[in-house]
């Protein structure tokens, strides 16, 4: 696979930075997306890609994309718009569009608005709390995280998040009720550095996880979207967050192997089995 050529677009509010692998006239393209994860994230799956050119991205406010809009919460829609325009600026027609995690929830917010600019979208485990059965206490949970993170700073609430989100199973009306997980159980800081800006559980978390899909329009484009879930993160929040829109639209979600990072290589030291699960999201695309 060719190395990546970075490029910047200017935004309203933002100047994002891209990578494109590949030769945009040549191939068809693939964008692979994830929020907060930025292109830092994908090289091993792009690399499982030659036969397309890959493009990546870091949202606005994460790694190389800067704000000048502040440091506040973003919603779905904000990145949906960041989208489009990253979309619009590649000038190769509807893209093939593979979204994980907080990317995936993004990824629908854009379909709702701007299906004309995706031939394909893959959306793999949306964490979206708010409609699942459990969404009350789902939110909830996502609130306590938020105010953690603001009360306690970065290691209280980010020990939070790492519990919810391996939590299996529908989340009990007493979660927030129960023991705070203590931030040294994964390696995180135990004081406050007194920092606010952290782009997952500051700028994004809230806004995601109650994002509610426009189910009308997802529905009119139906043809172009697949649901995904990890086999072994079935029945974890964002997993369930996948297999409920797939029910809401009267879709068949399909397995990806490994777990909700199962697309990773050693990026972050946490490994899936990213040629397992590049076999099977080239099996997907190709059933479109």
């Amino acid at each position: 696979m060719p190395d990546p050529v970075t490029h910047t677009l200017d935004v309203p509010g933002a100047v994002l930075t891209y990578d494109v692998r590949g030769d945009l006239a040549d191939q068809p393209v693939l964008l692979m997306i994830g929020s907060p994860m930025g292109a830092s994230g994908f090289p091993t799956l792009a690399s499982h890609f030659a036969d397309r050119t890959v493009v990546t991205y870091d949202p606005r406010g994460v790694e190389r994309s800067t704000r000048a809009d502040g440091a506040g919460e973003l919603s779905p829609n904000d990145h949906a718009g960041d989208l489009a325009a990253l979309i619009e600026a590649l000038d190769a027609g509807p893209v093939e569009l593979f979204a994980s995690s907080g990317g995936a929830v993004n990824a629908l917010a854009l379909m709702a608005q701007r299906p004309d600019l995706v031939k394909t979208l893959v959306a793999h485990e949306p964490p979206l709390a708010g409609i699942i059965p459990d969404h009350e206490a789902a939110l909830a949970a996502c609130e306590d995280i938020y105010q953690t993170y603001q009360r306690d700073g970065m290691g209280a609430g980010m020990a939070k998040f790492i519990a919810i989100v391996g939590y299996e199973g529908e989340i009990p009306a007493d979660y927030t009720d129960q023991p705070a997980p203590d931030p040294a159980m994964f390696g995180l800081p135990t004081e406050d550095d007194g920092s606010r800006n952290d782009a997952l559980i500051g700028q994004n978390l809230r806004g995601c996880t109650s994002y509610q899909p426009d189910f009308d329009a997802l529905a009119k484009v139906s043809d172009k979207l697949v649901l995904g879930f990890g086999e072994e993160s079935a029945n974890q929040l964002a997993g369930r967050g996948g297999k409920a829109v797939a029910e809401r639209l009267g879709l068949t979600p399909a397995m990806f192997p490994s777990n909700h990072g199962g697309f990773l290589g050693d990026e972050y030291g946490q490994p899936g089995k990213p040629a397992e699960f590049a076999a099977r999201l080239r099996e997907v695309l190709a059933g479109r």
